[in-house]
């Protein structure tokens, strides 16, 4: 049987209005609370907004960082000065990355397959020390052609090359400087043996072609007895100087050693002899030469500049990432491979000099970095 209910107890469908029944103080509590609620909504949306903003532009900027590949020829105490020279150009120029990659072994083929490697890898910026002065510049091309610039630094390519220009020593310039040293500290006569580095380097024949360009110059006072080459390494070193020494130390009267290892293993050889009468200038900063030099065993050494390359050529390609432009009218030096040579810096260090010879290569790479820019390259 249904029954009604009575009216008094039916249920009303009609929407309360917002804060009816409620106090005044109440309603306003409640306002504040949804009027918080909304602010921090809108700053939570703000806030995810921005941090995705700066998550893109960290991206693109990561995206478009110079990631630097410093690349030897192959393994060699030289080139130990451009990890460290990296790692500071990282640090002070904000790179992506610039890193010292070493080929296993002394061979075309292996530089070429890492440089590929590398860039295959995201390097986009490379610092090469010409495996083949004329073979690099296919392997040198293919890099440039996928927009990565490439400086040949400590060694040159031959012209014509997609490289933005060579930066090194002027090798032949410190091999007829260092000749000349050597000339007058054998009293202006006599006989030179020559000890120099791998034929396949591309700086070897002009330090050969430049230490018989000094002797020619004393109109036959002094001569080149004998050139031993492709000896940058310490087994051919210890074995062909040692030998040569053995059987021949009465017959010359001054070294020169254009290359690291001949220079170290000459100068351990005359400290063994132990006879001052040969003269002798060697080159780089090994210890064992430095030693030698403050002992009276070896004249004097001639310094280059390792790691003013590494530094500032990384520094130089990170600006040609960026938009700079190598100028058409620079000051470049004419050698035998190029027309586009910048030195890095040569000094001579006697007995008097050898404790100073790091200040004296940071000076020289101070002032080749303070005017490089306005020197070399046009940046709009």
């Amino acid at each position: 049987m249904y029954t009604s209910v009575p009216r008094a107890h039916k249920r009303s469908f009609r929407p309360i209005r917002k804060g009816a029944g409620l106090s005044t103080n109440v309603r306003e509590e409640i306002f504040k609370e949804e009027r918080m609620l909304r602010s921090i909504s809108a700053l939570n949306t703000i806030a995810a907004a921005a941090l995705a903003l700066s998550a893109w532009a960290t991206a693109a900027q990561a995206a478009d960082a110079t990631r630097v590949a410093l690349v030897p020829g192959g393994p060699h105490p030289y080139f130990a000065a451009w990890e460290k020279a990296g790692q500071d150009a990282m640090k002070d120029f904000n790179l992506g990355a610039a890193d010292y990659r070493v080929p296993q072994k002394w061979e075309l083929s292996v530089q070429n397959s890492l440089l590929e490697s590398l860039l295959s890898q995201g390097y986009n910026a490379f610092l090469v020390f010409p495996g083949d002065p004329v073979g690099s510049n296919s392997t040198v091309q293919e890099l440039t052609e996928n927009g990565a610039p490439v400086i040949a630094t400590a060694g040159c390519l031959k012209e014509p090359t997609t490289a933005s220009f060579c930066f090194g020593t002027d090798t032949g310039n410190s091999a007829y400087l260092g000749t000349k040293e050597l000339i007058k500290a054998m009293g202006g006569k006599g006989r030179i043996a020559h000890f120099t580095g791998f034929l396949v380097d591309p700086n070897t024949q002009l330090r050969i072609d430049a230490v018989e360009k000094a002797a020619k110059e004393t109109n036959g006072a002094v001569s080149v007895v004998q050139v031993i080459a492709d000896i940058d390494a310490p087994e051919p070193a210890e074995e062909k100087i040692n030998a040569y020494l053995a059987a021949h130390a009465g017959d010359v009267d001054g070294i020169i050693t254009t290359a690291w290892v001949p220079a170290v293993v000459a100068a351990n050889a005359l400290r063994k002899i132990g006879d001052k009468r040969i003269k002798m200038v060697g080159i780089d900063h090994d210890e064992v030469v430095l030693k030698a030099i403050k002992d009276g065993y070896v004249d004097g050494t001639m310094l280059q500049n390792p790691y003013g390359q590494g530094y500032i050529g990384s520094y130089a390609l990170d600006k040609l990432r960026h938009g700079c432009k190598v100028k058409a009218d620079a000051p470049f030096k004419t050698i035998a491979l190029t027309n586009r040579f910048i030195d890095s810096g040569t000094v001579y260090a006697d007995k008097n000099a050898v404790d100073n010879y790091v200040a004296s290569m940071q000076a020289i790479t101070k002032k080749i970095f303070a005017d490089f820019e306005k020197t070399y390259l046009t940046c709009s």
